[in-house]
């Protein structure tokens, strides 16, 4: 379903805009996929309440958002995707754009299909950097491609993009169909979206894959939770954001990983 033979002709190309991508490093492929094919597959998206899917686990931080990570099993159209994104071929796109060995972690996990629902939004952070599960897993890219055809700048929910220490550089990016945004995550790459009015009954979509490095490309790497840059928001819950490392790393010690349970 991926374009392979388009996007290896650009690679080099691909890696200095990659590079010199604003506000951080970032770099974005319009039509990444067989456009009649990703559009057959983007009407095979079950409406998550009609699904039982499971909401996102960021609690305060974001609204009516729902991810399926298990879902290749949807149809054979989401097989091929899967396939794909997790093969080698794309691993050494993806690591010719970046500069780096990078690998789609296979089981997906917070990733997968993701729809945000009435008013939903996602407050601006920076993402956990090494896997929960396979923790010598290093985090070094959010791949995040959008499956929204019918979209219109009314609707919101353009990707927010901000570096940590130049706060006055906000960039968007509008989720339009068959857009993949490539981005690294670092603890200066903040990204959310502010609340969307999508017409009733529709979702904000997107499939989010997650690339790993092996440990020796995060040697001197310390570990880090999702932290959370909540704007516009009380004293109380600016605070709980910057200190969600910790009470994370508490619940996960009593409780487990809430996000496994999202497949």
């Amino acid at each position: 379903m991926i374009e392979f033979a388009r996007w290896e002709q650009q690679a080099d190309t691909l890696a200095q805009s990659f590079k010199s991508g604003k506000p951080f490093e970032m770099v974005v492929l319009d039509g990444l996929c067989d456009e009649t094919r990703l559009l057959q597959l983007s009407g095979q998206i079950p409406d998550p309440a009609d699904a039982n899917i499971g909401k996102s686990r960021d609690y305060m931080f974001a609204k009516n958002k729902f991810e399926k990570s298990s879902f290749k099993e949807l149809s054979p159209l989401f097989k091929e995707l899967y396939d794909d994104l997790v093969s080698e071929r794309f691993a050494n796109l993806l690591s010719k754009i970046v500069g780096e060995t990078v690998f789609i972690d296979p089981t997906f996990h917070g990733g997968g299909i993701h729809q945000g629902g009435e008013g939903s939004y996602l407050d601006m952070h920076v993402d956990f950097n090494f896997h929960p599960i396979q923790r010598q897993w290093f985090r070094n890219l959010n791949v995040l491609l959008y499956l929204n055809p019918d979209w219109q700048p009314e609707h919101g929910g353009a990707l927010k993009l901000r570096h940590r220490d130049k706060p006055e550089l906000t960039v968007e990016v509008p989720p339009l169909f068959n857009r993949c945004v490539i981005m690294f995550t670092r603890d200066y790459t903040l990204h959310g979206y502010d609340a969307i009015s999508f017409p009733p009954g529709t979702y904000r979509r997107s499939m989010a894959a997650y690339a790993y490095s092996l440990p020796d490309a995060a040697a001197d790497t310390a570990q880090r939770t999702t932290v959370w840059y909540p704007e516009n928001s009380g004293r109380i819950k600016t605070m709980i954001g910057r200190n969600w490392p910790i009470l994370v790393k508490i619940k996960n010690k009593l409780f487990g990983s809430a996000t496994a349970k999202n497949k």
